[in-house]
């Protein structure tokens, strides 16, 4: 998926950073997550999740810092951002990345873990109200429900489940609530599109969003008690995933593109909770981790290279400050 550039690029440091970045960056922080989850389930080393763990923190510290530069230079660069859909998918995994932060923080400082958490959802709430706003005055085919939207307005999920771990259970219970009705809406609607239209070959790896939501609405109950539910979720999960691995050349059709940035998170949240509920899930756990471990640092080393040549931008049609 390629897009040429109308303008040039003024001098300046990060003045094009592409939020592009941050969909594999997830991804990262879910596979540190999903070998800590290991660490219970196989007796596995802790020192690798806290690895994986800090270093992706680290590029998150990294590609948030360009960011905000680029965003400081000309606020209304992320409006712009937001106008595309892979801009869109990177603004809105931007804001989870703080959530995922404040789970790998909890066991060491809640106390850090709590303010990232704050304002990953205050940063995430401003988003989403300019996101809203730009859907009511945009174009039709910019009101398009897609799978982008699992991340803008389900996302926040993932804090209902850091706020488990910070055992803040009603901002947790309502994050859930709320999250849940609305990933139900968007897999409705997602369902009887594909059932009716043809997917574009560049934007199917998307669908490997839909993952997403089944597997953090799964670790949520699991985390409240619920193992009736959190069954339930890990059965749809798999549904979901088995669909994805039947139909992976049809998904990867178009060729590798910065959107394949979409199958690193959602494979290792499902690597997490298939862990995380042990018996028999443990080792569809285990070969889920085995498969996030070879495909996300590759997916995600592709992308952080195309970014540091300066191709990532280009290619993902972001904004100029």
């Amino acid at each position: 998926m390629t897009f040429q550039v109308s303008t040039p690029t003024p001098p300046g440091l990060w003045r094009r950073t592409p939020p592009a970045i941050f969909p594999p960056i997830m991804g990262l922080f879910g596979l540190g997550l999903a070998w800590r989850a290991g660490v219970g389930a196989f007796d596995v080393p802790r020192a690798i999740s806290d690895l994986i763990l800090g270093a992706s923190a680290l590029l998150f510290g990294w590609a948030l810092l360009a960011y905000v530069v680029k965003i400081l230079r000309r606020p209304a660069a992320l409006v712009d951002d937001l106008r595309v859909l892979p801009g869109r998918a990177g603004v809105a995994a931007a804001m989870l990345c703080f959530y995922l932060l404040a789970l790998a923080l909890t066991p060491f400082d809640p106390l850090s873990a709590w303010v990232v958490l704050v304002l990953g959802l205050v940063l995430h709430g401003i988003v989403m109200l300019v996101m809203i706003s730009l859907f009511l005055r945009g174009p039709a085919e910019q009101r398009r429900i897609t799978p982008v939207w699992h991340l803008m307005f389900v996302g926040p999920v993932i804090a209902a489940v850091a706020a488990l771990g910070l055992e803040v259970w009603p901002l947790a219970l309502a994050l859930g609530a709320a999250t849940g009705m609305i990933a139900i809406a968007v897999w409705s609607v997602s369902l009887d599109q594909m059932t009716s239209e043809t997917v574009p070959a560049p934007l199917r790896p998307l669908l490997a969003i839909h993952l997403a939501p089944a597997v953090l609405l799964g670790l949520l109950a699991q985390g409240l008690d619920l193992e009736l539910v959190a069954s339930g979720f890990s059965v749809f999960g798999a549904v979901i995933l088995g669909f994805l691995v039947v139909r992976a050349f049809w998904l990867t059709e178009a060729g590798f593109s910065a959107l394949w940035g979409a199958f690193t998170f959602p494979l290792a949240a499902t690597a997490t909770l298939w862990l995380s509920m042990g018996g028999n899930w443990r080792h569809a756990g285990g070969a889920a981790l085995v498969a996030a471990t070879l495909i996300v640092p590759w997916i995600a080393g592709r992308i952080v290279q195309a970014w540091a040549k300066g191709q990532l931008a280009v290619r993902t049609n972001a904004s100029i400050a």
